[in-house]
């Protein structure tokens, strides 16, 4: 769905006459989903997967998108979709350029 969302977006911004700078990094954390996506050889795993795998792997080769691995832990979605603890909220916070307007200014 990123992917497909992905497409959608470039194309708005391509009508709208803005240029595209280079590929959109799509951050994975499962290296063997990137590692299918990029790799044209099918093996015996991977015969059941769908249109969806090829979708990706030819936007892909036309460097519309990136396939870029990030560890489990550094994955910013965590934030929004699971239980983290204090250190680790704080650290994707800051990723995500989240300020606390109730700190003190130094």
């Amino acid at each position: 769905m990123a992917t497909s969302e992905i497409v959608w977006a470039l194309g708005l911004l391509r009508d709208l006459q803005i240029p595209q700078i280079g590929p959109v990094p799509i951050y994975y954390d499962n290296i063997a989903a990137i590692h299918i996506a990029a790799n044209p050889v099918f093996h015996e795993r991977t015969k059941h997967i769908k249109v969806d795998c090829h979708f990706i792997r030819d936007k892909w080769k036309e460097k519309v998108i990136d396939l870029v691995h990030i560890r489990s832990h550094e994955q910013e979605a965590d934030l929004l979709t699971k239980s983290v603890s204090g250190d680790v909220q704080c650290k994707l916070l800051s990723k995500l350029g989240s300020v606390n307007i109730f700190a003190p200014l130094t």
